[in-house]
């Protein structure tokens, strides 16, 4: 890990936008796209023309020139993309601090649009690369077998092809090593639905949950009720980035870029790091929290929310421990009595997360950070001056902290 990092404040969020999260939102993926764009363009009052830089995922269907087309952008001297999933939101805004630091670029549009609902499921997991493993898919050719396929043909023929029967494996042994419990695990998806609850543009506004509630909705697999996996949702959402110089002429006040970092550890795999040593930490995250700390100088005691990757509820605990915020297996102990929740120690989610808001992959929560940062959130945590917010876990992943312009 380089031990210098020049990035600290060069650069700021200054628009964000977003479509409506719908479990069916009846229009292409490419229009879920312009429309996010679009609006983060505006909210930034800037024109479609002045954005030069665009950076999104490998995993997105909508080319980056498709939307410029369709916007008017023109030229892109700028274009990237991440790879891993959720783990690339806040690589994303990486990518583009890079960018507008080198010069190459001057307006980066950060994205994600996708029909996750009503379309390509990924919860679905990999059942259809089992059978193209093993040669089924088509008897007329060799079978072709990519990186993935030969990665999951270790874990296919187990009955492991799902991220939320992977994530079973992580959290069974973390409970076996730590003492937590399923209601431990049920306060993280009680405290999200609580802030969705008050949040007008949450799938779940309106419907908050008791722990009872959660202790009662059906397994999934085991330990994981249906109400610790995060939804399934369409919608877009779109961020732009510029300079801090440049951020201060235009109108929102800026969400600074304090750091932005990306982390793959040692012995990695794509959801089924089952090798290391233990399997109950999250090592690539606690890599991109040194990266944060050192290039901020700030600490988890500099915080005062938080937006944690809650794709599956037991993953937020390791993040919680690898950042610093309470000791290796006390992240049980840490989100009881409300210390997660708005009025809290730490409240985190403060849009709902992944399982009250939509999930959009983590770019949903970069937005509520900047939110929070320009004191905008429905659920405005008093005096923030900075803002954690991490990406996909178990996979190569990516945090960002966002702070108050001083």
């Amino acid at each position: 890990m380089s031990e210098r990092n020049e990035l600290r404040d060069a650069a700021a969020v200054v628009g964000i936008g977003a479509t409506e999260f719908s479990k069916e939102s009846g229009r292409s993926e490419l229009r879920l796209a312009c429309e996010a764009v679009e609006a983060a363009i505006a909210d930034a009052s800037l024109e479609p023309s002045q954005i030069d830089g665009m950076v999104t995922y490998t995993a997105d269907t909508n080319p980056e020139i498709e939307i410029a087309r369709n916007l008017g952008i023109g030229e892109l001297s700028f274009f990237s993309r991440i790879h891993h999933g959720g783990g690339a939101a806040c690589g994303t805004v990486q990518q583009a601090v890079l960018a507008v630091n080198a010069g190459v670029a001057d307006y980066v549009v950060c994205y994600r649009a996708f029909n996750e609902r009503s379309g390509r499921r990924f919860g679905a997991g990999v059942q259809d690369q089992r059978l193209r493993v093993l040669g089924v898919a088509d008897h007329d050719r060799p079978p072709v077998t990519t990186a993935d396929q030969a990665h999951f043909s270790w874990y296919a023929p187990f009955g492991l092809l799902t991220p939320a029967q992977w994530v079973a494996m992580f959290a069974t042994r973390y409970m076996h090593e730590y003492g937590a419990t399923s209601e431990d695990f049920g306060r993280v998806a009680v405290a999200d639905r609580k802030h969705a609850a008050t949040n007008p543009k949450a799938w779940f506004y309106g419907k908050p949950i008791t722990l009872d509630e959660h202790q009662a909705s059906r397994w999934i697999v085991e330990p994981l009720h249906l109400l610790d996996c995060c939804q399934e949702s369409d919608g877009a959402q779109a961020l732009v980035v510029t300079s801090l110089e440049r951020a201060r002429d235009l109108p929102n006040p800026p969400a600074v870029i304090r750091s932005a970092a990306q982390g793959a550890g040692e012995d990695q795999d794509m959801m089924t790091s089952y090798y290391r040593e233990r399997i109950t930490g999250l090592p690539e995250m606690g890599l991109v929290a040194r990266q944060l700390w050192n290039t901020t100088g700030l600490g988890p005691d500099d915080m005062q929310t938080a937006i944690i990757y809650d794709h599956f509820t037991p993953l937020v605990f390791p993040q919680l421990e690898e950042f610093g915020f309470c000791a290796r297996g006390e992240a049980k102990d840490f989100v009881r009595d409300g210390t997660i929740e708005l009025g809290g120690k730490l409240p985190i989610n403060t849009h709902g997360g992944q399982l009250g808001e939509a999930y959009i992959h983590g770019m949903n929560g970069i937005a509520e950070g900047v939110r929070q940062v320009r004191g905008t959130s429905v659920n405005q945590v008093d005096g923030v001056e900075h803002v954690l917010v991490t990406a996909g876990t178990m996979v190569p992943t990516s945090a960002v902290v966002l702070g108050v312009d001083r």
